[in-house]
């Protein structure tokens, strides 16, 4: 059993008051936990409200209510101190790829426009996304290569006077677009695969450098697709300088190490963005958790790191604890989590439960403010894609014609972002008991939410109010948000 510790002293002043006078009982709760919401709902008036999701897909998303009950014996501690702030929540959601949209938007308009709203609403049956990453220009999941002003061999363009979106404007920019009016606070992150190939040192799509005669030019670049985009109604919330920076086998990808990144933000991108009046946000890396020491450099550099918002990391290697190792270097920076594929050979249950420790959890707990699966929309085959890209890579749905089938990617973001808006804030939470581990959150309206991923056999958490316990069920193999 997992006991919910409140604290005595508050459930003593509780005791003791007459509860219909909510106003004053509001004043005893956010006096206690040291909180300045207002409105926040008095545990009389809150509804603890479960849902889970079981790695044997049995349950998913299955609302579950507590019973009460006056047993506590052999009761452990899942402790919550709302005194203890962290970061706050930037959004969770997906990329959506050039594929993504092109599958979405072949449906007919009936399912294309149902689709969006389960993914982007906030009704009790969606999603509720609020923040997805595209590329600029292709990514592997796009059906072909291309870049914002490609060329004929031999030809350069540093007016960029061949700059052109016609490629997104087919299928991606239209459902952002529609996108956005069903959440107008929807943020969009933006990272480019490739720089033009004629900007590059090998004058391929397939890895390379940026040469550096063209960095002020990529620069302007990045600027004028920001200004595009916002001219279609659709705000850049932040860049990445360069997706996979150390992985040049994907088609496309680019390579840049840690000086030439440092030099390009220090020198060329940001002094370009703060002329231009930008307040899009620069973050780097972009990679995975086995080199904290690639964003740790850049941000050693004073000038580059006054330009930069934030770091982005994968987990493909490493482990989700180097998040906090470029935190402490640097606590004035954000941390985003902006990539993990489910894949073909993938397994539900150890997906669900693997991603839900260590992307969604375990980054958080590591001073991520925000969690991205990889791809929102795949077809049965996995396609599209380049030639060279993901062959295996999964979707959050499978569209093949106008059938959809939700899979694992769907329910591990939805356990989060459901339930914890942009604008939450994370706060002290601990179990006593390693086969259980949880991350807290307080929300703008003064609510909690708790993520509990139950690796173990079937466990009760307790949740003593006043005198009386309310108990709650964690199947075997689980995640649970608690909602009150």
């Amino acid at each position: 059993m997992f006991f919910v510790d409140l604290g005595v002293s508050l459930l003593n002043k509780i005791a003791i008051m007459k509860m219909h006078d909510f106003a004053a009982f509001r004043l005893t709760l956010l006096a206690f936990l040291g909180i300045s919401f207002m409105g926040l709902p008095s545990i009389a008036q809150a509804q603890l409200v479960g849902y889970t999701t079981t790695a044997n897909g049995h349950l998913k998303f299955k609302k579950q209510l507590p019973q009460l009950d006056q047993d506590t014996n052999k009761v452990s501690v899942l402790r919550l101190t709302p005194k203890e702030r962290f970061q706050k929540m930037e959004g969770f959601g997906y990329t959506f790829t050039g594929g993504s949209a092109q599958l979405i938007h072949a449906l007919t308009l009936q399912k294309q426009n149902a689709l969006l709203q389960e993914i982007f609403g906030k009704g009790a049956a969606d999603l509720g996304v609020s923040y997805v990453r595209i590329s600029m220009g292709a990514s592997d999941l796009d059906e072909k290569v291309f870049s914002y002003c490609d060329l004929p061999n031999g030809f350069i363009d540093t007016a960029l006077a061949h700059f052109t979106l016609a490629q997104d404007t087919m299928h991606l920019i239209p459902l952002l677009q529609k996108a956005i009016n069903i959440n107008p606070h929807l943020k969009i992150m933006a990272s480019p695969w490739s720089a033009p190939i004629w900007m590059k040192s090998n004058g391929a799509s397939k890895g390379g450098h940026l040469l550096k005669q063209y960095y002020a030019t990529y620069a302007r670049y990045f600027v004028k697709y920001i200004k595009a985009m916002q001219s279609k109604g659709l705000p850049i919330h932040a860049v990445t300088i360069q997706n996979e920076p150390q992985h040049g086998g994907n088609n496309p990808s680019m390579l840049m190490d840690a000086a030439e990144q440092t030099e390009f933000v220090r020198d060329y991108l940001g002094p370009q963005f703060k002329a231009a009046q930008l307040n899009t946000e620069i973050v780097i890396w972009d990679h995975n958790a086995d080199h904290p020491e690639y964003p740790i450099h850049v941000l050693n550099d004073t000038k580059a790191k006054s330009f930069i918002a934030a770091s982005a990391f994968h987990l493909y290697l490493g482990n989700e604890t180097a998040l906090s190792q470029v935190h402490e270097q640097h606590p004035n920076k954000k941390i985003y989590f902006t990539e993990q594929w489910t894949g073909a050979k993938g397994d539900y249950g150890g997906d669900l439960m693997w991603h839900m420790e260590h992307v969604v959890i375990g980054t958080i707990q590591n001073w991520s403010s925000l969690v991205l699966e990889w791809n929102l929309a795949a077809n049965a085959k996995y396609e599209p894609h380049t030639i060279g890209g993901c062959t295996e890579c999964k979707g959050a749905f499978t569209i093949q014609g106008e059938a959809i089938q939700r899979n694992v990617s769907y329910y591990i973001i939805g356990q989060i972002s459901k339930f914890v808006p942009p604008g939450s804030i994370r706060i002290g939470a601990t179990v006593n008991n390693e086969l259980v581990k949880t991350v807290a959150f307080l929300k703008p309206n003064g609510q909690l939410v708790a993520i509990l991923l139950n690796t173990s056999p079937t466990q009760e958490i307790s949740i003593k109010l006043k005198e009386k316990a309310t108990n709650f069920t964690l199947p075997k193999q689980s995640v649970t948000t608690l909602v009150w």
